[in-house]
């Protein structure tokens, strides 16, 4: 089973993280979707983001590996922030998993902005934007991860089951 994930952040110190799942890359409507509340999160520390994200998405994948296990975990964000492999969220997440769900899972990142460092990140076109999407994956090859992005269902720059896991958590509890 495949998942895209997502976590938004609430005024009141507690966020929402969103996972939908589904079978195939192409598939353009989830088999399951899961959100999870998360009382405490740590405050946003710059260079540090993975402390804050990380505690959500692992307490989403916990309960979507109950579900299903797991093939592929898709991220907002970047795996890892430059080419010599300094550690983004998606690398923290593909380290801790075997920690909670007992295997490795390979995690892609799918980043709607480029940084000072990025350039080692595959840029990807989709539907008729010319903004590039910016892909980089651990456990599996970066080009196969951004082949798999550019063939995921939906019309526009975002692949249609991304932005669902954003509007999952974004909406209101």
């Amino acid at each position: 089973m495949l998942i895209c994930t997502d976590v938004d952040y609430r005024p009141d110190g507690t966020a929402r993280a969103a996972g939908v799942m589904f079978r195939e890359w192409m598939d353009a409507t989830p088999t399951h979707e899961l959100v999870v509340s998360v009382a405490e999160v740590e405050p946003y520390q710059p260079g540090a983001f993975y402390r804050r994200e990380l505690p959500c998405l692992l307490a989403l994948l916990e309960q979507a590996a109950q579900l299903h296990p797991l093939d592929a975990v898709m991220i907002d964000g970047y795996v890892t922030l430059d080419a010599c492999g300094r550690a983004g969220l998606g690398l923290y997440l593909f380290e801790a998993l075997p920690r909670v769900l007992s295997v490795a899972v390979p995690v892609i990142g799918v980043a709607k902005t480029a940084f000072q460092g990025s350039g080692h990140a595959v840029a990807v076109t989709r539907g008729d934007s010319l903004t590039p999407l910016f892909i980089t994956a651990v456990g599996l090859d970066v080009a196969e991860a951004a082949g798999h992005v550019v063939q995921m269902a939906g019309p526009y720059r975002l692949p249609t089951l991304l932005k669902r896991a954003d509007a999952l958590c974004r909406r209101a509890p």
